[in-house]
């Protein structure tokens, strides 16, 4: 497969040139592992194994690091959580930048380890599947998400156009985006994703968390999937399956550990009192979500009850990537008032609040924008000028203070 240059790659070297300590995050296959090979050719790198410790990394870590000076990459790093320590003596005596990059694929005991360790000498980047942009074959630009929390007028008035991603958009939310889906041949995929879910279950699942029944937690993961884009409610998830609501929630936080499950809370403004304090919960992967509803292909998507929350799943990933690129990053919420009054996004940055709806429809119009205006009325003179992302062919205004914009605008 073609290497594609990653958004995060400016990102990840200018973190190395000022930190000593690197830690990327991320689930399985993003490709973490690709991405620092071609990043940074040259440096030493050592894979662990939660089974077999790998050159003494667990029974001697000091040993471990004194036989391999840096600059170093450790991979999987949650497999030797003792490393976190040795680390940590190891940059305090000598602070120089560059010296350690370690990847996890798991937000668990290890890494929480190495964040409390390496407290103000690592830095943590986040790497998820690929951004449109990636997916287009790696264009590059600045996001064109920065630009609208800048000057959102000037965006829409002198628009970049839409990427050239070469698939209809089901066949993109189908596809989902790991890097090797994007790759195989259609009729592969499902191998691959169902390859991917059961290494997934079989192997992290069971390393991380006693989990006695793997078909009960299968059930589970596809449950998740279909609740994929709505507000999370324990029992909820409980109940359909069967099981005690502490359990549902001990199952999310595991998805959430292994970068599986990501939750937008609720906006907590005062202005309204009756406002839903839910968190909205988002599958990672679209074409793993497909996957686990036995979607059997692209066109089978067009009339699933699924695709608009699928459609939702993916554009907002695609806004917390182009955040993951930004320093400092906006802040993100959902809002939702017992009155049915919603918005999907609300991005707090420099003070404003910039609320986004995401539609599915080539053709929206100011009824698109009712949940933007009831935001505005309540929160007044903070409120941004409102966006809507839909699969549109330009950017235009819908209203005085709202513009639509293609979900797959290309980089400013």
């Amino acid at each position: 497969m073609t290497y594609v240059h990653r958004d995060l790659t400016d990102r990840l070297q200018r973190l190395i040139a000022h930190f000593p300590v690197v830690v990327v995050t991320g689930a399985r296959q993003v490709g973490k592992s690709t991405l620092l090979r071609h990043a940074l050719p040259g440096w030493d790198t050592v894979v662990l194994d939660p089974v077999v410790d790998v050159a003494g990394a667990r029974a001697d870590p000091d040993l471990f690091l004194a036989n391999r000076p840096p600059p170093l990459v450790v991979d999987e790093v949650q497999n030797a959580p003792e490393l976190a320590a040795a680390i940590k003596r190891r940059v305090d005596r000598d602070r120089r930048p560059g010296t350690y990059v370690l990847t996890g694929s798991q937000q668990w005991s290890a890494l929480r380890g190495l964040a409390e360790s390496l407290a103000g000498r690592a830095v943590f980047l986040d790497l998820e599947g690929f951004s449109l942009a990636e997916r287009a074959g790696g264009v590059d630009g600045e996001p064109w998400l920065a630009r609208w929390l800048t000057d959102p007028r000037d965006l829409v008035t002198h628009h970049p156009g839409r990427l050239p991603l070469g698939r209809t958009l089901y066949e993109v939310l189908w596809r989902g985006s790991l890097p090797e889906a994007w790759a195989l041949p259609l009729d592969l995929v499902p191998d691959l994703h169902l390859a991917y879910r059961r290494t997934y279950i079989e192997r992290d699942v069971r390393l991380l968390s006693e989990v006695s029944d793997q078909q009960a937690f299968g059930r589970f993961l596809g449950l998740a999937a279909a609740l994929s884009a709505q507000e999370v409610n324990h029992a909820h998830l409980g109940r359909e399956l069967g099981i005690a609501r502490t359990t549902a929630r001990s199952w999310l936080d595991l998805l959430t550990a292994t970068f599986q499950w990501h939750e937008v809370p609720a906006w907590s403004g005062n202005a309204i009192k009756r406002l839903s304090a839910r968190p909205k919960g988002y599958f990672a992967d679209t074409g793993l979500a497909a996957a686990s509803q036995a979607v059997p292909s692209p066109a089978a998507l067009g009339g699933h009850p699924l695709v608009g929350a699928l459609f939702e799943t993916a554009a907002v990933g695609e806004v917390r990537r182009q955040c993951a690129r930004m320093s400092p990053r906006p802040n993100l919420w959902h809002w939702r008032t017992h009155g049915g009054a919603e918005v999907d996004l609300v991005l707090e940055y420099a003070g404003r609040l910039f609320p986004v709806e995401v539609k599915l429809t080539t053709h929206p119009d100011r009824r698109s924008t009712s949940g933007l205006r009831a935001f505005r009325e309540t929160y007044g003179d903070r409120v941004a000028p409102g966006l809507v992302l839909a699969p549109v062919e330009e950017a235009r205004w819908l209203t005085e203070t709202d513009a639509v914009l293609p979900w797959d605008t290309r980089p400013t």
